[in-house]
């Protein structure tokens, strides 16, 4: 049985003009892949209302899960949530719950819970809160869409309180391998390996290191000894490396 699906969506213009160096991406695909969840697809959209509601839509409907990352913080340009509603055409509102966990975080700093602050209490109708232990700010779960910030820090919280709740499959194994040849040259063996453990995913990183030309192999699968097997193969077409 293959693995549940689940594709990420980032939102923000900070990410797609440069402002900002996303690390969320990275950091969800060493978790999902120790769960058991094969990420397939990252999608990076501006902070526009329309390209967010399309690309829900599109990867809720083509993956099991999807992690959205940015956007439902307290100022005009978070969005997210307003467009997760409008995607499942459903209302969103101030909930009393994620309402009340923010007033007692404000009050106990003696910091106003004021108008922008209660826009994080903003929560479409029918969606399952995701707690936050960082900043209490909650993020949500609408159908198989989980919404959370992209504050790294906060990100890494809100994955921790997801993944308990999601069935995974198994978990992505790896090994890899360093040659000191080109790509031109090892190409055909890695066809032929690939072709003879269709069970396990082989791919070619090239690198130049002062003046010599290598690629790093790594092979990743769900069973150990498929990969043991094949990285020993690999070994012996390549003797000086191993």
């Amino acid at each position: 049985m293959s693995n549940p699906s689940a594709a990420m969506l980032v939102i923000g213009d900070e990410i797609l003009s440069g402002r900002t160096r996303d690390s969320n991406m990275y950091y969800l695909a060493g978790e999902l892949s120790h769960h058991g969840v094969d990420l397939k697809e990252v999608r990076v959209v501006s902070d526009d209302a329309a390209a967010i509601v399309a690309a829900v839509l599109s990867l809720s409907s083509a993956f099991d899960h999807v992690f959205t990352s940015g956007g439902i913080g307290p100022t005009h340009d978070d969005i997210t949530a307003d467009c997760i509603a409008e995607a499942f055409g459903v209302p969103i509102g101030v909930r009393g719950d994620a309402r009340a966990l923010l007033a007692a975080h404000y009050d106990a700093q003696s910091i106003p819970f004021n108008e922008a602050r209660q826009r994080m209490a903003r929560i479409p109708e029918g969606a399952t809160l995701i707690d936050n232990p960082v900043s209490v700010a909650p993020g949500f779960t609408l159908r198989n869409v989980h919404v959370m910030a992209g504050v790294p820090q906060v990100f890494r919280a809100m994955v921790s309180s997801v993944l308990p709740t999601i069935t995974g499959g198994a978990p992505l194994l790896s090994q890899s391998l360093r040659i000191d040849r080109g790509e031109g040259e090892i190409a055909g063996p890695l066809a032929h390996l690939a072709s003879d453990f269709p069970d396990l995913t082989i791919g070619s990183y090239p690198f130049q290191r002062n003046g010599v030309y290598g690629a790093n192999i790594v092979i990743r699968g769900q069973e150990g000894s498929r990969i043991d097997a094949a990285v020993l193969r690999l070994a012996k077409l390549f003797p000086e490396e191993s």
